[in-house]
């Protein structure tokens, strides 16, 4: 990345988790936002350890400049969280080869969404709240990099030994309110829970109710669940 990078940690042992923020980017979101304090009791219980770095979002997917230097600095991004936060997660929690759980609410959903698709590798699980899955809406024309990092346009296409190993190797949990604020995530989310099932991706999609909105009362509560199902 050129900097450093700010990145947040809790809990003492347990799997890894990897939380990627919304729209603002910064690595402090989750605890403002109240979601450390709602999962305290798997934190407590040692079930898992929570690692919120920041993006750089603003220069990439919600950035201004050509869709050649806004992709510049997202494979940056990617190569710091592929070659240098992953292996630091791993050394952290003394287990070497874990594979990486990552969630995220509205941006981040897209991040968790993203990374666990393209490296299954490393990625094994995705919790996405409250997502915007096509990123060519955030930019005038694409490229072969956007096409890449976008899974409304990648996942379509998706198909025979790539498609197959990621059928073996990850679940994404796929979730969205019907409430305030959520009706572009809910499209989205639609369309991309549709894909994850038409090319037999194993995953959970699931609508909560009107009073469900876009905001971490709800996500608190959203991720408390699924996250005790995951972990």
């Amino acid at each position: 990345m050129g900097r450093r990078v700010h990145l947040w940690a809790f809990g003492d042992v347990g799997r890894p988790l990897i939380v990627f923020p919304s729209n603002a980017g910064v690595a402090h979101e989750w605890q403002k936002g109240g979601m450390i304090e709602a999962l305290s009791p798997l934190l407590a219980a040692g079930r898992l350890k929570i690692y919120c770095p920041e993006t750089n979002v603003s220069k990439t997917f919600t950035g201004e400049g050509s869709v050649e230097e806004r992709m510049a600095h997202h494979k940056a991004y990617e190569r710091f969280v592929l070659d240098t936060l992953v292996p630091f997660v791993r050394r952290d929690c003394q287990m070497p080869g874990v594979p990486m759980v990552a969630s995220g609410c509205s941006m981040g959903a897209f991040y968790a969404s993203m990374f666990t698709l393209k490296h299954p590798d490393v990625f094994e699980q995705a919790l996405c709240l409250s997502g915007r899955y096509r990123a060519s809406s955030m930019f005038h024309r694409s490229n072969d990099d956007l096409y890449f990092n976008d899974p409304l346009a990648f996942l379509p296409n998706l198909s025979g030994g790539p498609l197959e190993y990621v059928r073996r190797r990850v679940h994404l949990t796929v979730v969205v309110g019907r409430g305030a604020h959520e009706e572009g995530c809910i499209r989205e989310t639609a369309e991309f829970g549709g894909w994850l099932k038409n090319k037999g991706i194993p995953h959970h999609l699931a609508f909560w109710g009107e009073d469900s909105r876009h905001d971490y009362v709800w996500w608190r509560r959203q991720a408390l669940h699924y996250l005790n199902q995951l972990f």
